[in-house]
């Protein structure tokens, strides 16, 4: 089985985990911004094809080339997965994965997350700014609930909780 990885990463995270997986797969690696020069026809010798991005708000950054291109892919083994901040036990972590894929796209196209984390030292201004704005927001709330107050202390430093046992079910998927 032939493969490609392709990833976009702010911090680290997502690459890390993208580079575990083509090692994993035997893939071809590629950053987003490569993918986007090839041409249509680059695709074509690919079985699978795996999209990795980092979660914001509930979104994964530039899935959207990833999803734009699927459809012409269906025939091919697809996933998407994402890399948070938050552990993977988070409820907030499976309902987001349900709303990245619509009815039709859940079809075709596998989803998964993987826990990452944050570093403040590489992350662009403004995540560092959205992140830090966050966290004082969570801090000065009267009535904050627990949960709000744990997702405070989490946002308040950087930490790292990926591990490579998370790109099981990708690679499992993959192969089977």
């Amino acid at each position: 089985m032939k493969a490609l990885v392709v990833y976009t990463s702010q911090t680290g995270f997502t690459k890390k985990y993208s580079e575990w997986i083509a090692k994993r797969l035997q893939a071809d690696l590629l950053d987003v911004k490569d993918a986007k020069k090839k041409k249509k026809d680059d695709f074509d010798t690919y079985d699978a094809i795996i999209f990795g991005g980092w979660a914001m708000a509930g979104k994964v950054t530039q899935s959207k080339w990833f999803l734009g291109k699927a459809p012409a892919w269906k025939e091919k083994k697809l996933a998407l997965f994402c890399v948070g901040a938050s552990p993977k036990e988070n409820p907030d972590v499976e309902e987001n994965l349900k709303n990245l894929l619509t009815d039709e796209q859940r079809g075709y196209i596998r989803s998964f997350y993987c826990q990452g984390g944050l570093d403040y030292d590489k992350m662009k201004a403004p995540s560092r700014l959205a992140c830090k704005a966050l966290v004082s927001m969570l801090n000065k709330k009267k009535d904050a609930t627990q949960k709000e107050k744990d997702m405070a202390e989490m946002l308040s430093h950087s930490y790292d909780i990926s591990d490579e046992k998370y790109i099981e079910p990708i690679v499992e998927y993959v192969l089977g």
